[in-house]
């Protein structure tokens, strides 16, 4: 077992000197608002040193596909630490998010997005709205490994894994812990993914009992969506998978007033990184009306991950009492309840005459109090038998009677394999298939070995080995069929690990 902590105790020690930050100005309105957070942070006192990067559109337009060069990199691994204003990954010529590269290269495992109202100084149904999301950040689909198998398929393959559940979940019970919070609400759906989302659920039920003070609950992904969209007065720590946690946490801030208010941190071992959670929003670059509230919500999140925690509250109370007091940029403006509409750096002025000061009426800061040790638990590998029981083979075949090409790989009982069904996209169509069912040119066939025992309701597969699926592989050829993939398939302790085809 290993200590971290949000606020970690080397960033403590490191306080009482400026503290380095690589800054990202971004682009579209990113340079506005990370020179309107930039100044209020040096207003307030925040011990940092900032050494600007360059890295987004320009850099991929100068033929740099990936968006950063080397000297970023450099200073990135340098300092550990980022600031980040939105950028631009250009449209139309196969680019790579840029987010998504810093996030997995750099190991930032978790996404936290606190999303709570400024009711009634922006426009909200949930006045008391008060949930922090925490995403999985490396995994899932954002793997984005993609293929096209044939004419009519593509396909992106869901990755999720037993380390990489552990490390998140464990880091929402200990966010939950270190800040006070009573619940945690998983959202999986795995009453379809039975295997990548029933792993999120089962670590998740596994690490819940860990920490008996802290509720927990689970919610299949729809409806809870959609009840956090209803009421969200009824959740206060939610934590998801990549994709969904995507979704939700935009979701969560734009009921919460406006997705331009909310800030982000990415959290990893070693580097830790952060942001707002909008775009670049390119169509209003240059014209000072951009809310700056994203990027200074994410400024204090890394003042408060540095140990700057007073300056963390300083800087949030000032911007919480300038919004409180009706100083708002055109996206949130209300004639009859702001006092003045501001542009970006006037907003920022604002909030700079205001550090010192606290609201009457929102909810005031006070990470001060919070004791932010958390803990993390190195992932040990459990050893487990692995037995190899059978193939899918995914064969590109232009007919549309399940029964011609299933009766065709029926006939082929060689090296101890045979058929056992066939799906296309998921659904058994041999044997007996239904003639409704609409088919493509993307077939999974399925052989496990003769002596397995298929008719039983669970059925029971024998072993087999890696050449007996070389050897039907190549009479597959021989037989000219299209085999375009395979998969494996494995039993671990005795259990499946591969999933039954709908209607099997």
């Amino acid at each position: 077992m290993e200590n971290n902590t949000l606020v970690q105790e080397s960033n403590k020690k490191r306080t009482q000197k400026a503290v380095k930050i690589a800054i990202a100005k971004g682009d579209g309105i990113g340079p506005e608002i990370m020179a309107a957070t930039l100044d209020i942070l040096k207003a307030a006192g925040a011990k940092i040193e900032p050494e600007f990067i360059d890295l987004g559109e320009q850099v991929y337009l100068s033929g740099n596909t990936a968006g950063i060069n080397k000297e970023s990199w450099e200073i990135i691994k340098r300092n550990k630490l980022i600031l980040k204003a939105p950028i631009t990954t250009p449209q139309g010529k196969g680019y790579k998010s840029l987010n998504v590269t810093l996030r997995k290269s750099l190991g930032l495992y978790a996404n936290v997005r606190p999303v709570s109202s400024f009711h009634p100084f922006v426009k909200t149904h949930f006045p008391t709205m008060d949930v922090v999301i925490i995403r999985e950040n490396e995994e899932d689909l954002y793997a984005g490994i993609e293929h096209q198998q044939t004419q009519d398929v593509v396909q992106c393959l869901k990755l999720i894994t037993r380390p990489g559940c552990e490390r998140i979940v464990r880091y929402a019970f200990e966010y939950a812990k270190a800040y006070g919070r009573k619940k945690v609400t998983c959202m999986v759906k795995d009453n379809i993914m039975k295997l990548t989302d029933g792993l999120f659920h089962q670590v998740f039920k596994e690490i819940s009992l860990e920490y008996p003070k802290i509720k927990s609950e689970s919610q299949i992904i729809d409806i809870g969506s959609a009840k956090l969209a209803a009421n969200p007065e009824n959740y206060d720590v939610v934590v998801t998978s990549n994709l969904y946690g995507d979704i939700i946490s935009d979701i969560a801030a734009e009921i919460a007033g406006s997705v331009g208010l909310a800030g982000s941190a990415n959290i990893g071992t070693n580097v830790a990184m952060f942001e707002a959670i909008h775009g670049s929003a390119p169509d209003i670059a240059g014209q000072q009306i951009a809310n700056p509230s994203g990027l200074i919500n994410a400024a204090v999140l890394m003042l408060a991950h540095i140990g700057q925690l007073e300056i963390a509250d300083k800087v949030k109370n000032a911007l919480l009492t300038t919004i409180e007091d009706g100083y708002h940029t055109s996206d949130i403006y209300q004639p009859k309840m702001s006092e003045k509409k501001v542009s970006t750096q006037e907003f920022a002025n604002e909030v700079i005459s205001r550090l010192g000061k606290t609201p009457q009426n929102l909810t005031k800061s006070k990470l001060i109090e919070g004791s932010g040790s958390m803990k993390t638990v190195e992932y040990r590998r459990k050893k487990s038998k692995k037995e190899l029981v059978g193939v899918d083979a995914f064969i590109d075949w232009t007919g549309t009677d399940p029964n011609e090409i299933g009766d065709a790989l029926s006939k082929i009982n060689a090296y101890n394999l045979k058929l056992k069904m066939i799906t296309n996209r998921g659904v058994k169509v041999y044997p007996n298939g239904l003639e409704e069912t609409y088919c493509t040119d993307h077939w999974r066939c399925r052989f496990v070995a003769s002596n397995s025992d298929i008719q039983k309701t669970i059925p029971s597969y024998n072993p087999i080995d890696h050449e007996q699926i070389i050897a039907l592989l190549s009479k597959l050829n021989g037989k000219g069929f299209d085999v375009i993939k395979t998969e494996n398939l494995y039993e671990f302790d005795g259990k499946r690990g591969f999933s039954l085809g709908q209607g099997e």
